[in-house]
């Protein structure tokens, strides 16, 4: 169905509301952003800015829960499940590509005056692909340790993040993920700044031998 004058009048008000909001964001907390300020960077009337929101805490949620929508959406095909358990290397690639997607939205929400949790729940979308994955190939971790390692992972992945977008996504997102794992999987090792050979970040993720014989590059 053709979408309607007043529709299109309306997804373009909401995009100046967006694009004024992020740039306000930018430079203050949200606690300080007022309606009437805010509708003044958009061009818009208060009257059209609560047609679509409650207030600006309502608006940066509808930001967030559609970006989580659209990580959701791209990565799906990573997060379903087979009989094959997805690498989290995979996983995270996925995450850092969109990220750079969406880096305007990013640069505020992950930003200095960005929802300081918004990062875990970006880094929870694979959670339970991840957590299934490394169950797999280390049987030989305990359900506790397993959720150990994730916490502690994500919990580092979210300050990189952070890190990065404060940089201005300048690393490109590959090369970001594989710098996330080969810090997760090889510790201190990775401070040596000697490039990890060709598949290391796979090895690392490689199934534990035949026998119950316990890896020694990996924390279980």
């Amino acid at each position: 169905m053709p979408e309607t004058a007043q529709a299109s009048r309306g997804k373009q008000a909401k995009a100046r509301i967006r694009q004024a909001f992020t740039k306000l964001l930018r430079e203050k907390p949200i606690q300080r952003i007022a309606v009437k300020e805010l509708c003044q960077e958009a061009g818009v009337n208060r009257s059209t800015f609560y047609a679509h929101y409650q207030d600006i805490y309502d608006l940066l949620t509808k930001i967030e829960e559609d970006m989580l929508e659209d990580f959701q959406r791209a990565l799906a095909p990573l997060l379903e499940p087979g009989p094959e358990a997805i690498s989290p290397l995979e996983i995270t690639r996925g995450i850092y590509r969109c990220l750079q997607e969406n880096a305007d939205v990013c640069t505020v929400t992950l930003g200095e005056f960005g929802d300081k949790d918004f990062a875990l729940r970006l880094l929870n979308i694979g959670r339970e692909s991840c957590l299934l994955a490394y169950s797999r190939q280390f049987p030989q971790a305990s359900p506790q340790r397993l959720e150990y390692f994730y916490a502690f992972a994500s919990g580092g992945n979210m300050e990189l993040l952070r890190r990065w977008v404060q940089e201005g996504m300048a690393t490109p997102a590959e090369d970001m993920a594989r710098a996330a794992e080969a810090i997760m999987f090889h510790g201190m090792e990775f401070l040596k700044g000697e490039p990890l050979p060709p598949g290391e970040e796979e090895h690392a993720m490689s199934p534990a031998p035949a026998g119950g014989e316990e890896r020694k590059d990996v924390p279980t």
